[in-house]
């Protein structure tokens, strides 16, 4: 039985900092569970306008102690802070401004992504879990303009996470256009996942080891900027 590789990665924090740097100011963006939650705190200062699908637009960085209010929470019902000008809205109205094509991007978490751009990031049938539910994830992929996902590249415990083929339920189809995991920075295209960055200290063939799917190189290829 060959050994599962795992490689030491960028920590959650880094992946979602290096997410925030490929949005673009301006944007309507909407954040999902996880690793995509901890953008906030890298945005202070940006002109990114940030959708809670609850009903809050303009959500600042995640509240910490007195700032924690229990009625300002993301889509993890974490605490969040308010920003000026920070509006409140019915989750009717919410979900009209994501199915009417209103945000600009969706950064989601994934259990599993192929070179297809399919994703799977709302339930594991071999640890029989369902990690909150389809329903708005299902919305924000088919409503926002672009897709991102940010994950780390394995499990835990070195199973692949970008896979030939979906083994679990899928969120969305042909719809995530990047890849930011603790190891990669990887572009969805028509031809196949593009490489374009990586994790210091680590090389193509590395990324290879731990991906399903054949990779293409970037010309340009470099390490994951921060």
């Amino acid at each position: 039985m060959s050994q599962k590789v795992k490689f030491e990665g960028l920590p959650r924090e880094m992946i979602a900092l290096r997410v925030s740097r490929e949005i673009k100011e301006g944007s309507y963006v909407n954040l999902g569970i996880g690793i995509p939650t901890l953008i906030s705190n890298w945005t202070e200062g940006v002109d990114i306008v940030l959708q809670a699908e609850i009903g809050m637009l303009k959500t600042g960085s995640l509240a910490e102690g007195d700032d924690v209010d229990q009625d300002l929470i993301n889509a993890s019902c974490q605490a969040v802070t308010a920003l000026p000008g920070s509006s409140y809205f019915d989750i009717v109205e919410s979900f009209a401004m994501i199915r009417g094509g209103h945000i600009d991007i969706a950064v989601m978490g994934a259990l599993q992504i192929n070179a297809r751009g399919d994703y799977a990031g709302w339930s594991n049938p071999s640890r029989g879990l369902f990690v909150g539910n389809v329903g708005g994830s299902m919305d924000l992929c088919a409503g926002a303009k672009k897709l991102f996902i940010a994950m780390e590249h394995t499990t835990k415990d070195g199973e692949l996470k970008i896979v030939n083929e979906l083994s679990y339920p899928a969120t969305a189809l042909g719809k995530v256009s990047m890849l930011f995991t603790d190891l990669a920075v990887i572009e969805i295209t028509p031809k196949g996942m593009v490489l374009k960055e990586v994790m210091a200290g680590l090389t193509a063939k590395d990324i290879q080891s731990v991906t399903g799917p054949k990779l293409i190189i970037a010309k340009d290829l470099k390490e994951i900027e921060l």
